[in-house]
């Protein structure tokens, strides 16, 4: 197992710790990943292993905030914890972007891919779902697809809904709506693909974001499950991501 861990006091004194207990590899020969940090620090890890082609099962350790996607820190009996641990596998988005100008950039996203307004001015956007048009003028501050594992994050605070862990969904939920006034969004399902269409990006200009991958002045953006990349999360059984997850819809 190989052994990162954040800039921060907490995780560097985390990793310190551990190196003293147990043996680690570096990250290239690893065949697990122990991750010490925040939510944060977990999706940037889970990026770089996409970004490198090499993608193997991670078990993160809270030494940030919330830690909604990690385990508790403690420094006993880990080889212990990596055996019992339980695995879940999701499969992040996938964004095309195209840019006023017509450069094209994509990326994965685990949590979610958001489009927001740049300015003052609220956003124009045009909803597709499989080339269809659904919402031909969308007015507001932005939209956002998430999966099922970053539903409780951005899309929750927005007001969209949680999503079980293998519910095959995908949450399409607006931001601070406008027009059409009462719509709150909608459940897609993953195999199908999500387009926008921002209507007027010189005067009204819109950014796409990709979990911490921003794109200024977007013209058009699809957003897909890719099913072809699948990332694996460990979890300690009685802190298990499905539970999680479940039990936020009950939370006060």
């Amino acid at each position: 197992m190989a052994l990162l861990a954040s800039s921060t006091e907490a995780g560097q004194s985390a990793e310190t710790m551990l190196r003293e207990r147990y043996d680690f590899v570096e990250p290239a020969e690893a065949d697990l990943i122990v991750a010490l940090g925040g939510d944060g620090f977990l999706l940037q890890t889970l990026h770089e292993m996409l970004k490198r082609g090499r993608v193997c099962p991670i078990f993160g350790m809270n030494r940030g905030t919330v830690g909604f996607l990690m385990n508790e820190w403690r420094l006993d009996a880990l080889d212990e914890r990596l055996a019992k641990a339980r695995s879940f596998t999701v499969s992040p988005l996938h964004m095309t972007a195209t840019k006023v100008g017509g450069e094209i950039l994509t990326n994965h996203a685990i949590n979610e891919v958001s489009l927001l307004r740049e300015t003052r001015q609220t956003a124009w956007i045009e909803v597709s779902v499989n080339g269809r048009v659904v919402l031909p003028q969308l007015v507001c501050d932005g939209v956002l697809v998430a999966t099922p594992a970053g539903s409780t994050a951005y899309n929750l605070s927005a007001n969209g809904p949680i999503l079980p862990l293998g519910s095959r969904l995908m949450a399409l939920t607006p931001i601070s709506p406008f027009r059409p006034r009462r719509w709150r969004g909608a459940l897609i399902p993953d195999e199908l693909r999500i387009s926008f269409r921002v209507l007027d990006p010189v005067k009204r200009p819109v950014s796409a974001v990709a979990d911490q991958l921003e794109v200024r002045d977007v013209e058009t953006v699809e957003v897909r499950i890719d099913t072809s990349e699948a990332l694996t999360l460990l979890f300690d059984p009685e802190h298990a991501l499905d539970e999680r997850i479940a039990m936020e819809q009950f939370a006060v």
